[in-house]
C-alpha cells in the first residue's frame, strides 16, 4: 500500500532514525571552522566507550573496508607475514588486503558457520612464530557468527608478540567491546550498521603497541596513513575533507545512545538475537551458527531445501515491502539472512517473523503460522 515505506532487515545498511536524518540536514558549516573543530573532537571523543578504550578513536571519510586497509598498510611491510583468521567473506577479505600490499597472508581457515578457536590460532602460533599481526573478524556477516575475540586476543598475547588488528564492523556498539582490558591493538569500524548512519564514515582506535609499530612502519598510505589523522585529531580536524552531515547524524546517534546506555543496548540487540533464534528453531528452520557463537546483530538461516531462500526473498519484497538479505559466495542463493541491529527494537523483531510466516506459507513451505511468533514473544516476557 505505502511504496515508501521501506523496511530494512539486512545486516547493514540499516535504519536511519528520524532524529538522525534530521540532525544531517543541518545546513552546511565549513569543515575548517571552529565550529565543526569543536564538534568533530567532541564526537570522537565520544567513541570511546564503543571501542572499550583510552586510545584516541580516528574518523575517517570512507567505508569499513578503507578502516580494515588503514589496519593493515599502517602495521605492515610489504614481505612481512601475517595471520589472518577466515570464518567467512570478510575474514577472507582482510587476506586479499594484505597480499595486495604484498604481505604474506597465512590463512587460519574454519569452515563457514564455525567460530574461529583459541585452540587452533595458538596451534598456528606454535608453528609460525614470526608472524607480526594476527587479523581477525569479531561479527562474521556471511554466516552470522561471533568470534570469542576477547578469548583469541588472550592466546595471542601468551604466545606471540604480534599485533592483534580486529575487523568490528557489523557489530561494534551492539555488543561489548573492551579493546584495552583484552588487549586489542586495533579496532575498526564503520557508520552503516549498529551506529544507524549511512555508509560514508569509518572509525579505528589503535593501542600504544600498535602505535610503537606504526610510528616505525613505513607505510605505502597517502589518504589513509594514520599518522596524518593522528596530527590532525591533536588540532581538532582531519587531514582530508571530512563528510560534514555524517558527522552531525554521528553526534545524534551517540545522544540517543547515551539516552538508552551502553549495556542496555547491548541488552536490546541480545534480546533480538534470542527471539530470532528462537522463532527459526520453532519454525524448523536450520541456524547456520551455533547458540555459542551467534552473533548478535545478524541470523543467517539454511532452509536445507525446504524451500528457497531467494522465493522467501522476493516474497517478502512483493507482499511486505521488507527486505532481508540473502547469502555470499558460495551460499548465495541457498541461504537467507535477517539483521537485527541499530534502529531496530523486539516489536521489529516480532514483524518480521510474522511476515516470514505468511511468507512461507504463500511460497507453499511447511509452516506453522504463529509458532516463530510465540516462541519470540515467549523469549521477550521471560526479558519484561
Amino acid at each position: 500500500m505505502f511504496a515508501d515505506k521501506m523496511i530494512l532487515r539486512i545486516p547493514g545498511p540499516t535504519p536511519i532514525p528520524p532524529r538522525v536524518q534530521t540532525a544531517m540536514n543541518q545546513p552546511m558549516i565549513g569543515h575548517r571552522s571552529g565550529k565543526f573543530s569543536a564538534l568533530f573532537a567532541r564526537t570522537a571523543e565520544r567513541l570511546k566507550p564503543y571501542f572499550g578504550t583510552k586510545q584516541d578513536v580516528y574518523i575517517l571519510a570512507g567505508s569499513g573496508t578503507s578502516a580494515l586497509e588503514m589496519g593493515v598498510v599502517n602495521t605492515l611491510q610489504p614481505g612481512d607475514e601475517a595471520a589472518v583468521l577466515v570464518s567467512g567473506a570478510f575474514g577472507e577479505r582482510f587476506a586479499k588486503i594484505c597480499e595486495r600490499y604484498g604481505i604474506i597472508a597465512h590463512r587460519v581457515e574454519v569452515p563457514w558457520g564455525k567460530a574461529v578457536t583459541p585452540e587452533l590460532v595458538e596451534t598456528f602460533l606454535q608453528k609460525k612464530p614470526q608472524v607480526k599481526a594476527v587479523f581477525a573478524t569479531y561479527c562474521e556477516t556471511s554466516t552470522g557468527v561471533e568470534n570469542p575475540i576477547a578469548d583469541l586476543a588472550k592466546t595471542i598475547r601468551t604466545h606471540s608478540d604480534a599485533l592483534f588488528i580486529v575487523d568490528a564492523v557489523s557489530n561494534l556498539g551492539a555488543v561489548p567491546c573492551e579493546m584495552d582490558a583484552w588487549g586489542v591493538d586495533i579496532v575498526v569500524t564503520g557508520s552503516q550498521k549498529a551506529f544507524m548512519l549511512p555508509t560514508g564514515l569509518a572509525f579505528l582506535a589503535a593501542s600504544e603497541r600498535a602505535w610503537q609499530v606504526i610510528e616505525q612502519n613505513k607505510s605505502l598510505a597517502f589518504y589513509l596513513d594514520l599518522k596524518a589523522y593522528r596530527k590532525s585529531l591533536a588540532e581538532q580536524t582531519t587531514p582530508y575533507t571530512p563528510a560534514v552531515s555524517l558527522i552531525f547524524g554521528l553526534a545524534e546517534v551517540l545522544d540517543m545512545l547515551e539516552e538508552e546506555g551502553l549495556p542496555a543496548t547491548v541488552k536490546r540487540h541480545e534480546l533480538m538475537r534470542d527471539m530470532t533464534r528462537a522463532a527459526m528453531k520453532a519454525l524448523n528452520i536450520k541456524l547456520i551458527a551455533e547458540d555459542q557463537y551467534a552473533s548478535t546483530t545478524v541470523t543467517s538461516c539454511d532452509p536445507e531445501g525446504v524451500f528457497h531462500a531467494e522465493a522467501l526473498r522476493k516474497m517478502l519484497t512483493q507482499q511486505f515491502n521488507i527486505t532481508i538479505a540473502g547469502g555470499q559466495q558460495h551460499l548465495k542463493g541457498k541461504i537467507f539472512r535477517i539483521g537485527h541491529m541499530g534502529y531496530c527494537e523486539p516489536l521489529d523483531v516480532l514483524q518480521v517473523i510474522s511476515a516470514i510466516e505468511l511468507s512461507l506459507h504463500q511460497i507453499g513451505a511447511p509452516v506453522e503460522l504463529g509458532a516463530g511468533v510465540k516462541a519470540a514473544q515467549e523469549v521477550l516476557i521471560a526479558h519484561v
